[in-house]
Parts: structure tokens; C-alpha cells; sequence
């Protein structure tokens, strides 16, 4: 009934929808379902505009991606009906892509449509005759900017891992020397298996990057967690974050180390329509994570769910909850630099009902049993692999420099960020902030600044701390 449903609109909505469906982590079948199942709990009214007129058209720079050539490697799962949209999105903004499809993508897409979208032929076979005559394995690993895989199945991360090469999409993979962007998608409990996080650790100690999986609805029928391919857009938004900061482009004091930021709030869901959040808006935290991007950092930010645009030159990767952070967290380290800036819930409901939770007349609401969230400020601070330089936010609204100081202690940071979020000072949500920087040797009370010009301090204090001290 969805697909249905979208083939019938005309391309205004379906860009609408497209934006909606990105913006919420789903596919555009999945969004229109989310849309479908609230009208029909919603009370029988006709609003003057439909719900998803208020989203606002996606405007992007058709320039931006100007002469980047990606290799765009497809294998075999039902995500890669999604590499149509991503070629396309690819295309538009100015990137050529030359596609490789392994024997299993071509179960579920077909090369004609692929080589049309793309407009480049689409390379099949590590033993062609046409193409293996100048040793095209090797061309296609080099002449490119960038290569992507999306989507990663277990199988294709477990060959990559092993340095297994015994198809062409393998051996372009082993043989390539350019930035390696994978985008896994798979059943929620392959991607939890021990022995496919054991292979993601792998590539992650490789260099590879990764973006994703999201989590969500499966295709298989009452399937749900974390195992979705990233949408299309975010894909994008991580190859253009790569490319922006490819080797040789961005050169400074924090060349060769690795940084994880994490920004915005945490969306812990009660039922399928409410959740427990906080007005964090994500602007300091994307703001220190392209401050040390600017200062040749290797940078991932681990991004809540906010409105405001990835940073560029950064891989952006997108959670919703703490648990999920936290694990995106987790899969980064080793690195060196932790900026642990997002405003992480406290607590989560116990359970998460099924079904939207009814008011009934006459009846008290139901109780809503909290749990603790993780801390993830804490478990990387006594993490085994515990970066060199730990700094973490304190966001109060009473005791601000006391309950810093018990913070560093506790969370074994080296440095807690202290800012006053009372409601009259505007900090959360707004663009300016004033913070204090609590460590073992003191308090620096910085003046009142825009939240630029926070994280441009904050990056130049960590790369004085790299140049100065054995950390």
C-alpha cells in the first residue's frame, strides 16, 4: 500500500516525504506507514494541510561534490534498492559514480537500472575479458576519490576484515588506497553477533569508516532493532564530511589524531509518539566538531537527533538513544580525543509500549517506571581504551563550579566544560555560552562568546595540549 501510495505522488510530495523520511532515521515506505497509523489514532479532524507540507524542501549545494569520483560498490541485500536514491543524490550534487555490483545486489537490482541511474557501466566480473586487459581491478581502486560500499551485508564486512579478495568488488576493495566508507545493513540480531562486531572492530582499526546502521523496522515481517542501511542523505552527507577532509586537504596541529565528539540531546521513546528529551540543540557540539576538524583532526561526531546541518568535514554519525550512542561511542575507540557534549537523558522509561498510550475519562494516567541510562562520559573515561585527552559538559543550573569539580572526579575526565543552562541565560537552544573549564590545576573562566568561537577556543586548548604535554 506504500509504494503504491508514493508512486501516485507528484515529485513535490515525494521530495517532502523523502526529507521527512531521512530527517526520522526511515525509508519512505516505513514514513508513510509512521503517517498512515497516526492519522488513524488521531481524532477524526481535517486539517487545513497535510502533515507533511510542513517540512521544509531540502536545499543543497548542486556544486559541492563537483568532480569527486565515488566507486560505488552494491552487494547483495534488499537495502540496496536504496543505492538508486543514493546515486541520484550523488549525481545531482556533482560526484560521478562508477558502480560495482556483486552476484547477490543483482538478486535485488538490476544492473540496466543501476548503469542508466549512474550513467556509467557498471563493472560485474573480476575476470573480464574486455575489462581485465589493463588490469581493471587495479584502475577501479585508484581512479576514484572515494569508495563506498552500501550496502555492507555480514558477509562482504567478514571479507574485508580477512582481507579476503576472491570476487571483483573484494579484490577492488584490498587493492584501494582512497578514503573506505561502508554503510552495513542487515537483521538486527546478525548485526549484534560477536562474530560480526569482532569484524566491524577490525575494519574500524583499519581506517575504514563507517556510517550506520540505523535502527528500525526490518523487512521481515515483526522484525525491529538496530540493523537498517543509513538513508541515502546521511550517506551523502558522510562521503561529502570524508572527502572535505581527505589527506592532504586540511593540515594543522591535531593532524593524525582522532577525535569523537557527541552533540545534541537523546530521544528515549515511552510509546511510538512520546519520548523523554531535553532542549539541547546540538550547536556547541557540531561547532567543537568542525573547530577540530578545521585544526586537521580526524573527526566522528556522534549526533542526537537535531535540526541543524552535519558539520562539514566530519563523518556524522546519527543515534537516537543513549544506548545508542553510548555503542556508537564504544566502536570508535580507540581514538584520541573524547568531547563528550551531547545532553544525554538521565533516565528511560522501563519499557517502551508497543502501542500509543490512551488517556482514558476518568481514569489516572498510568505510571511511568524509569530506569537509568548508561553514562557515557563515564564508561569512556575508565574505558580500557580511555583516549588521551577526555573533556566533558556539565550543564547546571545551581552549583555550577561544585558539581563541575565532583563531575571530573568521578567521570575520570581531565577536563569538565561548565556552563550555567538556568532558563534566563538562553544557553540551551540559543547561540551564545559562557563556560568555565574545571580541571585538576583549576578553574579558566572564559568570557561570554558565541558558541564558534567557544568551540574554536576549546580546539586550540586541546592541540596546545598535544603539542605541550606527554598525554
Amino acid at each position: 500500500m506504500a509504494s503504491i501510495t508514493i508512486r501516485n505522488l507528484d515529485e513535490a510530495t515525494k521530495q517532502l516525504l523523502r526529507e521527512r523520511a531521512a530527517h526520522n532515521g526511515r525509508s519512505m515506505e516505513e514514513e508513510v506507514r509512521h503517517l498512515l497509523r497516526d492519522s488513524t489514532q488521531a481524532p477524526a479532524s481535517f486539517p487545513a494541510e497535510p502533515a507533511i507540507a510542513t517540512v521544509s524542501p531540502e536545499i543543497f549545494d548542486p556544486l559541492e561534490l563537483d568532480g569527486k569520483r565515488i566507486l560505488l560498490i552494491i552487494t547483495g541485500g534488499i537495502a540496496a534498492y536504496k543505492c538508486l536514491d543514493l546515486i541520484r543524490r550523488l549525481r545531482e550534487r556533482g560526484a560521478s559514480v562508477r558502480p560495482v555490483m556483486t552476484e547477490g545486489a543483482r538478486a535485488f537490482i538490476t544492473p540496466l537500472v543501476v548503469g542508466a541511474l549512474a550513467n556509467d557501466k557498471v563493472f560485474l566480473e573480476l575476470f573480464s575479458r574486455e575489462d581485465e586487459q589493463d588490469v581493471g581491478h587495479i584502475s577501479l581502486a585508484r581512479e576514484c576519490d572515494l569508495v563506498l560500499v552500501a550496502p555492507a551485508t555480514a558477509d562482504f564486512i567478514a571479507k574485508m576484515a580477512l582481507g579476503i579478495a576472491n570476487d571483483l568488488a573484494s579484490t577492488i576493495v584490498l587493492a584501494s588506497n582512497r578514503p573506505l566508507l561502508v554503510a552495513p545493513a542487515m537483521n538486527p540480531i546478525m548485526w549484534a553477533a560477536a562474530a560480526l562486531q569482532r569484524n566491524m572492530q577490525q575494519l574500524r582499526a583499519d581506517g575504514v569508516h563507517v556510517i550506520g546502521p540505523m535502527r528500525g523496522e526490518m523487512a521481515e515481517s515483526g522484525e525491529a532493532g538496530t540493523g537498517r542501511m543509513a538513508e541515502p542523505l546521511d550517506i551523502v552527507a558522510a562521503v561529502r564530511g570524508l572527502l572535505a577532509e581527505a589527506p592532504g586537504t586540511i593540515s594543522g596541529p591535531l593532524t593524525g589524531k582522532r577525535a569523537i565528539v557527541t552533540s545534541g540531546p537523546t530521544h528515549e521513546p515511552i510509546d511510538p509518539v512520546r519520548y523523554i528529551a531535553n532542549r539541547s540543540s546540538g550547536k556547541q557540539g557540531h561547532a567543537i566538531a568542525a573547530a577540530l576538524a578545521a585544526l586537521g583532526a580526524q573527526v566522528t561526531l556522534v549526533s542526537g537527533p537535531v535540526t541543524i546541518t552535519d558539520p562539514p568535514g566530519v563523518l556524522t554519525v546519527h543515534v537516537e538513544t543513549a544506548r545508542e550512542m553510548l555503542d556508537a561511542v564504544e566502536q570508535l575507540l580507540p581514538a584520541d580525543i573524547a568531547v563528550m557534549v551531547a545532553a544525554v537523558a538521565d533516565w528511560r522509561a522501563s519499557g517502551e509500549a508497543g502501542e500509543k498510550i490512551k488517556k482514558k475519562p476518568g481514569e489516572a494516567p498510568p505510571p511511568l517506571q524509569l530506569t537509568e541510562n548508561p553514562d557515557i562520559l563515564k564508561t569512556v573515561g575508565h574505558h580500557a581504551k580511555r583516549p588521551a585527552l577526555v573533556v566533558g559538559f556539565a550543564a547546571e543550573t545551581q552549583n555550577l563550579i561544585d558539581n563541575a569539580k565532583g563531575k571530573l572526579q568521578r567521570k575520570g575526565a581531565d577536563w569538565i566544560v561548565a556552563n550555567d543552562v538556568s532558563p534566563a541565560k538562553g544557553v540551551m537552544g540559543g547561540d551564545r555560552n559562557h563556560v568555565r573549564i574545571v580541571s585538576r590545576s583549576g578553574v579558566e573562566d572564559w568570557p561570554e562568546m558565541d558558541k564558534t568561537s567557544v568551540a574554536a577556543r576549546l580546539a586550540e586548548k586541546i592541540a596546545e595540549r598535544f603539542e605541550t604535554t606527554e598525554v
